[in-house]
């Protein structure tokens, strides 16, 4: 009886780790599509360095894809899209907002061909923190 027993849970065991495998697929590191709650792939990544600049300032995505900020600058920044203070070009941009230091944080997905803004809400005449999203 013990011998079934064994074969039973090791039969589950080897079910549980192939059903792991075959959920582990997906795209390379390298491949910008990780998921986003608010909504699309990640298709790019804008960096905010320690110099208290962005990093690329233009990017370029496909429609329905989103923008990751990544805050590595010692103090809090608030990523907002043209103009300011309206923030109305490009509303998905907004979704991206208060960056805390080390924090990072995904735009909505943009639905349309079109290029968008960003500057820094709480320093908005800052050269080195404005920027564009080429949608395409």
């Amino acid at each position: 009886m013990s011998g079934s027993r064994m074969t039973a849970a090791q039969t589950a065991a080897l079910a549980a780790l192939v059903g792991l495998a075959a959920c582990g697929g997906g795209a390379s590191p390298t491949t910008p599509s990780s998921p986003n709650p608010g909504g699309g792939t990640v298709g790019a990544t804008i960096t905010i360095g320690p110099n208290g600049a962005v990093g690329p300032a233009q990017v370029t995505i496909a429609v329905g894809q989103s923008v990751t900020f990544v805050n590595n600058d010692t103090r809090a920044h608030d990523m907002a899209s043209d103009p300011h203070p309206s923030h109305t070009e490009c509303p998905p941009l907004n979704a991206a907002g208060g960056l805390a230091p080390g924090q990072s944080k995904n735009t909505n997905a943009f639905p349309a061909v079109r290029t968008c803004g960003f500057h820094d809400h709480s320093n908005p005449g800052n050269a080195a923190l404005m920027g564009r999203i080429v949608i395409q």
